[in-house]
């Protein structure tokens, strides 16, 4: 049998009044939207991660509110992902520029705009990933639930 190797990635959910926090870059130079996200790299840990891609997509330093989810997902090329989704809530749709250059723009969406991009999502796990931050009643795991000591 093979050994399964997923990648592992993480990405944010960022919520204020009812809108998300969406970027939109181009692949295959169509529009694809997404909540900030990417792969973790050597030596940091999940959160460190997130708060990195929070911070190149999209410029802003947020305070995370804690883990949402954790998806297991295959895309249709077979490629597997471990993704770990959190959350970020802001008191204001602050405006800010992208650091890094693949991300074109940011869009702060009600939930009615992200379901009418369906089609142009990156993934499925955008929009679970806001119908589980409404389900979830902000019942998020501590981010103490990601200690990355070993004992």
């Amino acid at each position: 049998m093979q050994r399964y190797k997923p990648n592992t990635t993480v990405a944010c959910v960022i919520h204020c009044d009812g809108h998300f926090l969406l970027v939109e870059e181009l692949i295959n130079n169509k529009p694809r939207f997404n909540q900030p996200a990417g792969h973790l790299e050597a030596n940091e840990t999940l959160v460190q991660a997130c708060l990195r891609e929070v911070k190149e997509e999209t410029g802003l330093t947020v305070e995370l509110s804690g883990l949402l989810k954790i998806y297991q997902f295959t895309a249709t090329d077979n490629t597997a992902f471990i993704r770990f989704t959190f959350v970020a809530e802001l008191t204001s749709m602050v405006k800010s520029t992208p650091i890094d250059p693949v991300i074109k723009h940011l869009h702060w969406l009600n939930l009615d705009q992200i379901k009418a991009l369906n089609g142009q999502l990156r993934s499925p796990l955008v929009l679970n990933s806001i119908n589980d931050y409404f389900n979830s009643a902000r019942a998020l795991l501590p981010l103490s639930t990601l200690d990355s000591r070993c004992f």
